[in-house]
């Protein structure tokens, strides 16, 4: 009989034992947990943030000469197509670019006071900044070429807008000239980034050498 009451005792712990035995391996598999979470941190390295493969063309590009009161170079690449869209006016444009499911809309007013002058390039602000909401950041650049009577500002939109960037042109007497950049598709800034920047590029051609005809 002692022997059965040592074996029964041995292997049938009574209800304090178990409730120890628990804690036991409690502690025990929150320690083991630790362990390997500690070793899972030391092998983890973050990936950089990665985009698809684009195969850029090569930059390239040709005058725009038409009746219109202006000229400038823009992109092999790119169509130049008239707006045929209801209310379009004369010397409106959107230059394509097929390639990017992209285009950049192209107005033209011819300024007739001081007063339309104020008005027109108050809109481009107001359009510019229309974006805030959605904008990460705006970023403003003053055009000036005064030797070619070309003044403006240029607006580069961050985050996830419409339009990534703007600007208009004028001489501030008879013309004002103003472009946008829009993509035919949802806006998410992080992947149409490289886009963004490389069209850029053919953007700051387009102002450098913008010029009136007269």
């Amino acid at each position: 009989m002692g022997l059965k009451c040592c074996i029964s005792r041995l292997y049938v712990p009574g209800r304090f034992g178990i409730h120890k035995m628990k804690r036991y391996y409690f502690l025990f598999s929150f320690f083991c947990l630790l362990a390997f979470s500690a070793c899972s941190n030391d092998s983890y390295t973050p990936k950089p943030r990665g985009y698809f493969k684009i195969d850029f063309p090569a930059k390239t590009y040709q005058s725009f000469q038409n009746d219109c009161p202006f000229t400038f170079d823009y992109p092999t690449y790119a169509n130049m197509v008239a707006d045929a869209t209801k209310g379009a006016e004369p010397y409106w444009y959107n230059l394509a670019f097929p390639k990017f499911n992209g285009r950049l809309h192209i107005t033209y007013y011819p300024i007739s006071s001081k007063k339309e002058y104020d008005n027109l390039v108050e809109d481009a602000r107001t359009f510019a900044f229309k974006h805030t909401v959605k904008a990460n950041a705006i970023d403003q650049r003053i055009i000036n070429y005064p030797e070619k009577k070309v003044y403006g500002v240029y607006y580069a939109i961050e985050g996830n807008t419409a339009s990534s960037v703007q600007f208009f042109l004028t001489d501030s007497l008879k013309h004002y000239f103003r472009a946008a950049l829009y993509f035919n598709e949802r806006p998410r800034y992080d992947s149409i980034q490289p886009v963004v920047s490389f069209i850029k590029k053919d953007l700051d051609r387009m102002i450098n050498t913008f010029k009136w005809k007269n």
